[in-house]
């Protein structure tokens, strides 16, 4: 089947072009509303989505705030690596299929980014551009170097991140004493509904009536699984709910360990003109915050 999706990363750059310096300033103030460098500094991690930078910019801008304030040396940042090809989904849909069993024939199964030998699907990736443009922004704005960042892709966890080609590095880079202070935070969009993305007509749900109550609640549910550990649940989690979010959250969990995530705040995009798909059809975006958490009795490791 070929592939059919809206060229989001043409769209993201555009935006910034709009946006101009003023605008991205105007997004980086509005995200002060949170003070999120604590959770960073005591080990946790920060979820951030990306939706169009207008919708959620003012979240992203308070992971950028967090980890300037935080005082980490470096800063792991997660993408989300879309199935942007039909090699990318078809890979995808087998490892879901088949409980990972498979995972390590896939040519696609490993973790990318710049700086890293092997497969490029990166380079045609949106999921961080607008955590970047804001980033270079605030940087700019304040005068400083900041942090070096290290930008990953994770792709086909499949309930087994600790196999995946790569996650040496980021062990290091997050616990190697040779390493300290190392921030992580991911992005992910935690629910697609309606119809454009398969929903039946007479169970999709617009956002306000009904749509954001059920997203908090599934996003919820992801978290829970994440903290006890059970990486193959959550991916089939990230399946039903129509989360972008399987490999970033896998990933995160298995460095960070339990953590406990609170969303901070919830916003949603309209996809139905991206999509050319009937109302409703749009995609909810959360802030994160995630604490480290003692395992309770009968949490999965």
């Amino acid at each position: 089947m070929k592939l059919d999706l809206p060229d989001f990363k043409a769209r993201n750059i555009q935006d910034h072009k709009e946006l101009g310096e003023s605008g991205a300033l105007k997004l980086l103030d509005a995200g002060r509303a949170w003070n999120l460098a604590p959770a960073l500094q005591a080990g946790g991690a920060i979820i951030f989505p990306h939706l169009g930078i207008r919708v959620c910019g003012h979240q992203i801008a308070a992971a950028v705030h967090a980890c300037l304030d935080c005082g980490a040396e470096r800063v792991l940042v997660l993408g989300v690596l879309h199935a942007l090809t039909d090699e990318l989904q078809d890979a995808r849909v087998r490892v879901a299929a088949a409980r990972g069993a498979d995972v390590t024939r896939e040519a696609t199964w490993g973790i990318q980014g710049p700086g890293l030998s092997g497969r490029e699907d990166w380079l045609h990736e949106f999921s961080l551009l607008n955590f970047l443009f804001l980033w270079e922004t605030e940087v700019k704005r304040r005068g400083v170097k900041g942090p070096e960042l290290i930008v990953r892709y994770p792709y086909l966890a499949g309930g087994r991140p600790h196999l995946l080609p790569g996650m040496g590095e980021l062990q290091d880079l997050v616990h190697s004493a040779a390493v300290p202070g190392t921030a992580v935070v991911a992005t992910m969009d935690p629910f697609h509904h309606g119809i454009g993305y398969g929903e039946p007509p007479e169970t999709a749900l617009f956002p306000d009536a009904g749509g954001l109550d059920l997203a908090r609640r599934r996003i919820e549910q992801g978290l829970a699984i994440l903290k006890a550990g059970d990486y193959w649940g959550y991916n089939q989690h990230c399946v039903s709910a129509k989360s972008d979010g399987r490999d970033a959250g896998q990933v995160l969990r298995y460095l960070r360990g339990p953590l406990q995530g609170h969303i901070l705040d919830l916003v949603w995009e309209d996809m139905a003109p991206e999509y050319n798909k009937p109302d409703p059809t749009w995609v909810a975006g959360a802030l994160i915050e995630l604490q480290p958490a003692q395992l309770e009795r009968g949490d999965l490791h």
